[in-house]
């Protein structure tokens, strides 16, 4: 597993659907670079059972993201077609009605396998015939990218265990404090409390009065 934090996102151009209805063929991260930061996760597939829990709690917090400067993106190895009809399918269904941030269609896994979560093994026989074992679905990465493109914090989960999002939102808020601030975020830091200078005396500070 490649450790992307401190790298460049890789970057892409794929299609999407957008606004829960609309498929571009284009979309790319570019458009955030400068402006944005950009929560990125890949989920395994479409028309399953912990994905939509995802993608739904993504939405219920969509708009902290947004207040705070962030754009979520999903990503999964399915069509936009497929995401489009999933979009069609309300909750209750198993569907993902509603949602509302753009879904990335890597459809041919090069998004996945740039961001070393391509779940399977793939490699070419001797006669040079493409051959795989299991399915080639990306497991639930997440990468938190900053306004200059940089991967900033990853975490990747196996196939069966949902992530919690409020962590993802907690990550957001360290990061962002310590490029206002300058300060670091010690061990289960969350907004509203202090930082600390990134000293042996800053650190003994904290600890003393914590």
């Amino acid at each position: 597993m490649s450790v992307l934090v401190g790298k460049k996102a890789p970057q892409f151009t794929a299609a999407a659907v957008i606004n829960g209805e609309e498929i571009v063929e284009d979309f790319s991260l570019d458009q955030y670079i400068g402006s944005k930061h950009v929560v990125l996760f890949f989920y395994p597939k479409d028309f399953t059972f912990v994905c939509p829990t995802e993608l739904h709690a993504f939405q219920e917090k969509l708009a902290a993201f947004q207040e705070r400067g962030v754009e979520v993106v999903a990503v999964s190895t399915d069509t936009e077609q497929s995401h489009w009809g999933w979009l069609q399918l309300s909750k209750d269904q198993g569907g993902i009605q509603g949602i509302t941030y753009p879904i990335v269609a890597d459809t041919n896994k090069t998004i996945s396998h740039n961001y070393d979560v391509l779940a399977g093994e793939f490699f070419y026989d001797e006669a040079g015939m493409l051959q795989a074992e299991g399915e080639l679905v990306a497991y639930r990465g997440l990468f938190l990218i900053d306004k200059e493109g940089m991967v900033r914090h990853q975490i990747v989960n196996d196939l069966p265990l949902g992530r919690n999002v409020d962590e993802a939102l907690r990550m957001v808020d360290a990061l962002q404090f310590f490029e206002v601030k300058g300060e670091v975020c010690p061990a289960n830091w969350e907004q509203g409390k202090e930082g600390m200078q990134a000293t042996h005396s800053g650190v003994a500070e904290y600890l003393a009065a914590n």
